[in-house]
């Protein structure tokens, strides 16, 4: 059973059919980075929920715009849900989204005294060891954007994954008229999300016979390594009439390359972007449409999770409800999961709209 959000979204879907969906390591402050209290020890509240807990938001990597927001106190993210409740809120990563580079970032909070950890996983086993070792010593685990399900207390999902995957091929078809080769520019072969929306991918285009997936290519979420596999992709395949790209860093970057006259309005892209890095390539024509949920609310809805389950109010129990903040009422959904909602499809008529 899917979870659903019990409280309505701050922005309307823009289409009612689609109900849908990217170490030594480093610190950020200010606006991705610490944000503290008055409270110098954990203690409860009149709502039972306790303050003055460490938690480090560990994304996939620093530097990249999707985590930035998601993340962010200026942005409404999962910070300013910290700063709200009173805890001590420290993003902090790896420079690359790898295991390697972020383990380090994972073991470096451990030993400053974690009392939770939000994080979107670059692997869905390489970590566990790491987070297993922290949910030994009592640290609450909160898995958001990508998970790591053997080693996390829940997971908090951008939207349901079947439909993230599925509708990236509907609107994409709807722009080929249904034929046509295309191919993905993904992000880490090992990353969870990714590989399951491209799962969905291929069984939705069972749906479109005429429509032919040629190649997976991955950009690690780099913006030379996506540039690089996008130009590879063009000169191998010199019939392709479509591109999806389901990470914010791929999309931008496949953007740039086909933004050109040689290009434009002849290879359709789509696939999930931020409004404020792909703006000019709607204006322009290169992207028609594309598809994302609110990174600042995904990271908000996980800070809130986080100390909900750290204060021992949620166990991942399904059909456990709690509330966060401004979001609204959530509930706890299969597999210890709880689901933010639907996301939106960005056009050209609304894109002006928003803002991250």
């Amino acid at each position: 059973m899917q979870l659903r959000q019990t409280a309505g979204l701050a922005v309307p879907l823009v289409m009612a059919s689609i109900v849908l969906a990217a170490c030594s390591s480093s610190s950020s402050s200010s606006t991705t980075g610490t944000s503290t209290s008055s409270a110098s020890s954990s203690s409860g509240t009149s709502s039972g929920l306790k303050t003055g807990l460490k938690v480090f938001v560990i994304p996939k990597n620093l530097g990249n715009n999707y985590f930035t927001t998601a993340d962010s106190a200026d942005s409404g993210g999962a910070i300013a849900a910290l700063k709200a409740l009173g805890e001590t809120g420290t993003e902090t990563s790896g420079t690359a989204a790898t295991p390697a580079s972020q383990i380090p970032a994972i073991q470096a909070a451990i030993s400053k005294g974690a009392n939770a950890l939000i994080v979107s996983a670059t692997d869905p086993t390489a970590l566990c060891p790491t987070l297993n070792s922290a949910m030994k010593r009592g640290i609450t685990v909160v898995t958001y954007d990508s998970d790591a399900p053997g080693c996390r207390d829940l997971f908090i999902n951008q939207a349901s994954t079947a439909q993230i995957g599925t509708s990236e091929v509907d609107v994409l078809a709807k722009q080929l008229n249904q034929a046509g080769d295309i191919a993905i520019v993904s992000a880490a072969s090992s990353a969870t999300n990714q590989n399951a929306w491209i799962g969905y991918m291929k069984q939705q285009l069972k749906k479109y016979p005429k429509m032919k997936l040629v190649s997976v290519v991955y950009g690690n979420d780099d913006p030379t390594t996506s540039t690089q596999v996008t130009q590879g992709l063009l000169q191998r395949y010199p019939n392709l009439k479509g591109i999806i790209s389901p990470t914010t860093v791929g999309i931008a970057a496949a953007a740039a390359v086909l933004d050109n006259p040689q290009y434009r309005g002849k290879i359709a892209l789509t696939g999930l972007g931020t409004p404020d890095s792909l703006k000019k390539y709607v204006s322009d024509g290169t992207i028609k449409e594309f598809v994302l949920w609110k990174p600042n609310d995904l990271g908000y809805l996980a800070g809130y999770a986080a100390v909900a389950v750290a204060s021992g109010k949620v166990n991942g129990s399904q059909g456990q409800t709690f509330t966060a903040g401004k979001l609204g009422s959530f509930t706890v959904g299969a597999d210890k999961t709880v689901l933010l909602g639907p996301p939106f499809v960005f056009t050209s008529d609304n894109i002006s709209q928003f803002n991250f």
